[in-house]
């Protein structure tokens, strides 16, 4: 298949069910499950970025339009560094909409931020709970791994998301790295 081909296939995934959006969000959302094999067939990373994009933008979404603009308004406030006032804002999806996973995980990107590790780390698990595939919840937890010398479970955790999403090459990258700093070859 070629990539253009992959490429439209994704795109057909992501906006077939476009009408019915409303009615579905979050990790629930039945696109997924293709985007996600999509994701494990393509070839090059060039191609995952694409399906990642779209992944990304369904565990977003939330119909509750009040969570959604929570969401909106804590991911500006982390993008601008104000990060208190994206853990209120976070905090409030998480009480608004507990079964939404990324709430959860964004939360727990703004607990890491603010280094606490161990109140990121519960987020995380939070978010896994209720999206096992987040890649993203598990690149997070393999961060505060690495930043707490817990090399074996940062690259456990790197490895977990890599099975999922395979096309990842500064993830890859930094699993060598870490391995080669527990065979005492890097410093």
């Amino acid at each position: 298949m070629t990539r253009i081909s992959l490429t439209l296939i994704a795109f057909v995934l992501f906006v077939s069910a476009s009408v019915s959006t409303a009615a579905m969000a979050g990790q629930d959302d039945k696109r997924l499950d293709g985007l996600f094999r999509l994701l494990q067939s393509v070839k090059t990373e060039t191609e995952a970025r694409g399906i990642e994009a779209a992944i990304w933008q369904l565990w977003i979404e939330n119909k509750d339009q009040l969570v959604a603009g929570a969401m909106e308004r804590g991911t500006v406030s982390m993008q601008r560094g104000e990060l208190n006032e994206a853990l209120e804002s976070f905090d409030a999806v998480t009480r608004a909409a507990p079964d939404f996973a990324e709430g959860w995980n964004k939360r727990a990107t703004v607990l890491y931020l603010m280094r606490d590790f161990d109140g990121s780390v519960r987020d995380i698990a939070r978010t896994l709970k209720l999206e096992p595939r987040h890649f993203g919840a598990l690149s997070g937890l393999g961060l505060i791994n690495a930043a707490i010398g817990r090399t074996d479970a940062a690259i456990k955790a790197y490895e977990k998301a890599l099975a999922i999403h395979p096309h990842q090459s500064n993830l890859r990258r930094t699993v060598k790295r870490l391995r080669r700093l527990l065979k005492g070859e890097e410093t």
